[in-house]
């Protein structure tokens, strides 16, 4: 299992310190958050913290937690995802979602929110044009929402044979979790009667994601299942307690996802500090 840390809160200058701690204190993965206005909270481009991110570090991956592409143009991601992970080294990765009236790039900007089918279809498209861009062979698209010719890309990402794609995939609706199946992971959430929103997917639910996975795929080489929640490694043993049920029951990532509005960036540095819940 590997292990990350979302830069919940602080400054860009922290997000950049944050990053460069997580790698010295053995962590895998560093995300960022994607958001366009959130009130009165802090927010910062993810391409450019993560390009930041990017120079202060050698092995940990990057990404953010998670891509909105439903609103945004596919040839800029292309532009932006293949520049990034030469710029690492080849260490993106590229965690995805359809976005919804929490994004303030819906609720804020737009004055007609897309309906969620509409969001459902632009990410799928955004996907597929970035996955011919990061080829880089010229190539055209004439979908129902994006269309071009004649487009090329190069160079090409580092990794090959592409930047992995991770898709949020809630469980047990058949349609989200074939999207994740294929690409090259699945962010998993819980959307079984009577699981909360924003409750964190159980171990029991991510069991029957990887059964459902490897029926689906036949096998899950290459394929990575995330599981997000909070530990404190104060008590070392209970944090790894809790994170080895996610292990036994399937997940590859667990990724430390501070989300209450009370974090602050000192909290997470010391969070950070403490290490990854590794048995």
């Amino acid at each position: 299992m590997k292990y990350g840390i979302v830069t919940s809160a602080g400054t860009v200058h922290d997000y950049v310190a944050m990053a460069r701690e997580a790698e010295a204190y053995g962590w895998d993965g560093i995300f960022v958050w994607d958001d366009i206005c959130v009130g009165d909270l802090e927010a910062y481009d993810p391409w450019v913290v993560l390009g930041a991110m990017a120079v202060v570090t050698e092995r940990i991956k990057l990404g953010a937690m998670v891509f909105s592409l439903a609103r945004r143009r596919p040839w800029k991601v292309a532009r932006e995802t293949l520049t990034l992970d030469n710029l690492s080294g080849g260490r993106l990765v590229l965690p995805v979602g359809f976005g919804g009236a929490w994004d303030g790039g819906y609720s804020r900007v737009n004055t007609d929110e897309p309906g969620r089918r509409e969001r459902r279809e632009k990410l799928d498209e955004c996907l597929e044009i970035l996955d011919l861009a990061w080829t880089g062979e010229p190539f055209g698209f004439d979908g129902k929402h994006y269309q071009a010719k004649d487009l090329v890309f190069r160079p090409r990402p580092v990794q090959r044979p592409r930047v992995p794609v991770w898709t949020v995939g809630a469980w047990p609706h058949d349609r989200s979790m074939a999207r994740s199946a294929r690409w090259d992971g699945i962010i998993a959430i819980d959307r079984s009667p009577g699981a909360g929103e924003y409750d964190s997917v159980p171990p029991e639910t991510v069991s029957k994601i990887r059964d459902w996975m490897i029926d689906r795929r036949g096998s899950l080489d290459g394929f990575d299942i995330i599981a997000e929640g909070v530990t404190d490694n104060a008590d070392p043993a209970v944090a790894v307690a809790h994170v080895e049920a996610y292990r036994e029951a399937g997940a590859t990532w667990w990724i430390e996802s501070h989300w209450d509005g009370k974090t602050t960036a000192d909290f997470l540095l010391e969070r950070i500090h403490q290490g990854p819940p590794r048995s």
